[in-house]
């Protein structure tokens, strides 16, 4: 039987915990950020988790 291949995209994106968790960093903060108030860029900064549907879909697509 083939390997199955984790995928490389998500593997740069997400970070997985100590306890198993899954990790992602927020959208919206690349670039344009003149205009975005410091509250909102400080949250934007900060990591967050997924929705439970998602974070199965992820943990399939890292391998877990």
């Amino acid at each position: 039987m083939p390997k199955m291949k984790t995928d490389s995209g998500a593997k740069k994106r997400v970070k997985v915990t100590g306890t198993g968790r899954l990790r992602r960093g927020k959208a919206f903060r690349g670039h344009l950020m003149e205009k975005k108030t410091s509250v909102r860029a400080r949250r934007l900064g900060r990591e967050t988790g997924f929705a439970p549907g998602t974070e199965r879909n992820v943990k399939k697509l890292l391998g877990l």
